[in-house]
């Protein structure tokens, strides 16, 4: 005779697989596929990740201090750009001089899809902070406007608004602004980098 408790266990068994269960079960994996495939646009290089190509490549610097009343001499140096993570995220490496100070930089560049901004980071050898700057192309299509902020220690201001301005002047020239927007409606720029294409 068999024993009640596995009758009782086939009767559960039966019970806990039903087409309704199996139907829920696919419907998980239909929607987990919907979701996957909607997600395509926003996790996938688009036509935006154009632009980072044209960065790419060894480049001659020169760095202008732009502040009225300064005419300093250009400082010269260089910079590489390559792919951090192929068609997606560019680093750039670059040094010279500022103020007759050695200096070496660092940036990440990319395009936020979801947020539909080029996003990136940069650091420097003269300090120990990050900034953090957003934007996007202008109508042109000629420059890259962005802005973000950062901390001036020299006179205790804290997440000052800067706007950053690439001007890609022909493929192998490029130009690098940088604004002080506190200063006021003019007259902003405080220096520029000059890109020049040495190989790449």
């Amino acid at each position: 005779m068999r024993p009640l408790w596995s009758s009782a266990l086939l009767l559960a068994l039966a019970i806990s697989i039903t087409p309704s269960s199996f139907a829920q079960e696919k419907q998980e994996k239909v929607d987990m596929a919907a979701m996957m495939e909607q997600a395509k646009k926003y996790t996938q290089p688009g036509d935006a990740h154009k632009l980072l190509y044209r960065f790419l490549g060894t480049w001659d610097t020169e760095t202008r201090i732009t502040m009225p009343g300064t005419s300093p001499t250009p400082e010269k140096g260089t910079a590489t750009c390559r792919w951090l993570v192929d068609g997606r995220w560019l680093q750039c490496d670059a040094s010279g001089q500022l103020m007759g100070m050695p200096m070496r930089t660092s940036f990440i560049l990319g395009y936020n899809i979801f947020k539909m901004s080029y996003v990136s980071s940069a650091i420097n050898s003269l300090d120990t902070a990050m900034i953090y700057s957003e934007g996007d192309l202008d109508p042109s299509g000629k420059a890259l406007l962005m802005y973000g902020t950062l901390d001036e220690y020299l006179t205790g201001e804290h997440d000052k608004m800067v706007k950053s301005v690439w001007r890609f002047v022909s493929d192998d020239e490029m130009k690098l602004e940088v604004h002080d927007l506190p200063i006021g409606e003019n007259n902003t720029q405080v220096f520029e980098i000059r890109y020049s294409r040495k190989e790449g």
